[in-house]
């Protein structure tokens, strides 16, 4: 099992997304389900192409946080 913390940002029109722990890794959607979906068959592919290619999966170091402000 592989977990990795997927960042989704508001553009121009749409959502991107992308995971700071698998460089190159990225997707878009219309809306913010959309892009969740994209971007998990995104990272479905991408792992299984680097384990297909006996490649090291990397380890997920990043992690997120809100932080409040009074």
């Amino acid at each position: 099992m592989y977990r990795f913390l997927v960042v989704i940002e508001k553009t121009n029109g749409n959502y991107s997304a992308y995971s700071p722990d698998l460089q190159g890794c990225v997707a878009t959607g219309k809306t913010t389900q959309e892009v969740e979906q994209n971007m998990y068959e995104a990272i479905d592919m991408h792992v299984r192409g680097l384990v297909e290619d006996n490649l090291p999966v990397p380890e997920s170091h990043t992690r997120a946080e809100y932080v409040v402000f009074k």
